[in-house]
This record gives structure tokens, C-alpha cells and sequence, in this order.
């Protein structure tokens, strides 16, 4: 039997995973995950977890939660751009950059397609969060391939 070869997978399979998850977020920002509806489900659950929470204290908590997930969707997304850029396998700082600056484009997209989804808005609070996500995920996988270089003697 051949040895199995270890190959990258090729520009569908680098770009496909980054379209998918960005038709994600596409979703994630329509009229479906309004604060507004979110909250129906998010306030009740945490009301019940936590019963002498004030509604104030509640709709805090589901501010953040709805920032955490702004966060970690650009993270996300800024991953699989690095990924699907870095065809040498290595770390790249140009690479990286050029994530950073797509991950940043489209969360602008994004907030421009909110705007015009009623029951939502565009905030450039919004985007600074998205953009933090990414530019965390370029930090946090810079720290890995520092990490995983090889220490020279």
C-alpha cells in the first residue's frame, strides 16, 4: 500500500470554509438575531439561572453576550482567512495582515448590511469589537508559531 501523502488541500478547500463562515455571520446579522429577539430567549434563561439579577443587571449581561459572540465570530473568521492565505504552511506576517484587513472589510460590509435589516443598526462600536476578534486571532496564532519554532542552540 503507498505511503499517504500529506498535502494542503487545494483553493476550494482553503476558500470554501472561509465563505461558509461568512454566510454564517451573513445570517447572524439579519432581522432573526435582533437584540430584540435574542433577548426573548436569552433574558429568560438568564433570569431563571440567576432570579435576583435585576433587569438591568439581565440586559447587561445580554449586551455582553451578543459583543462576546461579535468577537469571537471575527475570530473565527480571521483564522480561516489566515488559513486559506498561508499556502507555505509557515507563520506570515503578510499573511496575517492581509486577514486582519479582510476580516476588517467585511465586518464594515457587515454593519452596512445591518443598517439596512430592520429591527437592527450599523455601530462602529460593532465593528472595533469585530475587528478586536480578529486582530486577536492574528495575536494568537503569531504566539503559537513563536511557540512552535524551532529554538536555535
Amino acid at each position: 500500500m503507498p505511503p499517504l501523502k500529506s498535502s494542503s488541500p487545494g483553493p476550494l478547500g482553503r476558500w470554501l470554509p472561509v465563505l461558509a463562515w461568512a454566510g454564517i455571520i451573513w445570517t447572524l446579522s439579519s432581522g432573526w438575531f435582533s437584540g430584540e429577539r435574542t433577548g426573548a430567549v436569552l433574558l429568560p434563561l438568564l433570569s431563571a439561572l440567576s432570579p435576583r439579577a435585576t433587569p438591568g443587571q439581565l440586559d447587561a449581561v445580554h449586551t455582553g453576550l451578543r459583543q462576546l459572540a461579535h468577537f469571537t465570530e471575527y475570530l473565527i473568521l480571521s483564522v480561516l482567512l489566515y488559513r486559506a492565505l498561508d499556502v507555505e504552511r509557515r507563520w506570515s506576517l503578510r499573511a496575517a495582515v492581509l486577514a486582519l484587513v479582510l476580516a476588517g472589510l467585511y465586518a464594515g460590509s457587515d454593519e452596512l448590511h445591518q443598517y439596512r435589516v430592520p429591527g437592527r443598526g450599523a455601530r462602529a462600536s460593532d465593528c472595533l469589537i469585530d475587528v478586536s476578534g480578529a486582530a486577536a486571532a492574528q495575536g494568537l496564532l503569531a504566539a503559537r508559531a513563536q511557540r512552535l519554532r524551532p529554538r536555535s542552540a
